[in-house]
């Protein structure tokens, strides 16, 4: 079997904890951050989870700013990104008990709470809903910013609408070139992927979103089990995250159990097209794929690297990407929902 003209890479991603210690950053880098957004301009700031595009959610000129940048549809809503759980009242009324439990054990953190919204919040961040996203991130730089910046900051990921989110500094550049606002470079985000959101608009909690803080966590806390909604027309709300299409690297990626993924991908490198086999396995021969990308067999980590994966085989004017379903614990449910959204085909 002749497999010429693949030049080979093998590219192995180790998961690497990068500390930050937001009092090490420039305070002129700060200060220029919230004079931007007090003035309704852009500024792309670090979480746990992604990068945020931000603006102040009480300016509606600085809010259509993020939507005509992202390309994003105007009845979907953004998610207000707050200092700690004494601004919930802010911008949520009838807030119940289960919020409080969550934001004093998760906050600040990698969770989002869908609450009822107060009046004078925007519809351009609800969506023209009467709910509203609101979350307390944790990495210490944006902490320090909304303590500082004192309101919320409307935050959706930093990347065009539906593409893979970024989750370095360097990936907010690359997506917007000269476009790009102000970044706020806070390393790489621990997390990899969007906060996990629970909805509270009713009697019963649902899981819309799964992320950082996993459905077992958030049922061992209230007492109870979480309806899980995969789909918006489903969640009779609409939040980030929902469709059924998004986090897409602008490659085709192509995602499967792993017979019929190998199948697939030596098919195609046989037909000469330039390949990538995302993989949990060693056992794979050099020579055969353009790409070989060996991704970690803990859901944390992997997690950590997915996004960087896709961005980085999307650099490579690759023809196809191929990637091997990992386990279907309840672990990787955060990863197992992005594939899934981000793959444009699956196989069975």
């Amino acid at each position: 079997m002749q497999h010429a003209g693949h030049a080979s890479a093998r590219l192995r991603f180790p998961f690497i904890i990068i500390s930050f210690d937001a009092k090490n950053r420039s305070m002129n880098e700060l200060d220029l951050a919230l004079a931007r957004l007090r003035t309704g301009q852009l500024v792309a700031i670090p979480t746990e989870t992604v990068y945020g595009l931000a603006a102040d959610a009480s300016n509606p000129e600085a809010v259509a700013r993020i939507f005509a940048l992202k390309g994003r549809p105007a009845d979907h809503p953004v998610i207000v990104h707050i200092a700690s759980s004494c601004q919930l009242g802010d911008w949520a009324q009838d807030i119940p008990d289960a919020a409080w439990q969550l934001a004093e054990a998760f906050w600040p953190g990698p969770l989002t709470l869908i609450l009822k919204r107060q009046p004078h919040v925007l519809d351009a961040v609800t969506g023209g809903q009467n709910t509203v996203g609101l979350r307390a991130p944790a990495h210490p730089l944006t902490h320090e910013l909304l303590q500082r910046f004192g309101g919320g900051l409307a935050a959706p990921s930093a990347n065009r609408f539906g593409h893979v989110s970024p989750t370095t500094a360097q990936h907010v550049r690359d997506e917007f070139g000269q476009e790009a606002p102000l970044v706020l470079d806070g390393g790489p985000c621990q997390v990899g992927v969007e906060s996990t959101i629970v909805s509270l608009i009713d009697t019963t909690p649902k899981l819309l979103r799964p992320g950082g803080v996993l459905r077992e966590q958030i049922e061992d806390l209230l007492g109870m089990k979480l309806e899980h909604h995969q789909h918006a027309q489903t969640a009779n709300v609409r939040v980030s995250g929902l469709l059924d299409s998004h986090y897409s690297p602008r490659t085709s990626l192509i995602i499967g159990p792993s017979a019929a993924v190998r199948e697939a991908a030596l098919t195609a490198a046989e037909k000469g097209q330039r390949v990538a086999l995302i993989t949990q396995s060693d056992a794979i021969s050099d020579g055969i794929f353009t790409r070989i990308v060996l991704m970690p067999n803990e859901p944390d980590a992997y997690a950590y690297r997915l996004y960087d994966t896709l961005r980085q085989l999307d650099a490579f004017n690759l023809d196809v990407l191929y990637l091997e379903k990992p386990p279907t614990d309840a672990g990787w449910l955060a990863v197992n929902d992005r594939l899934r959204r981000a793959a444009h085909q699956q196989l069975n």
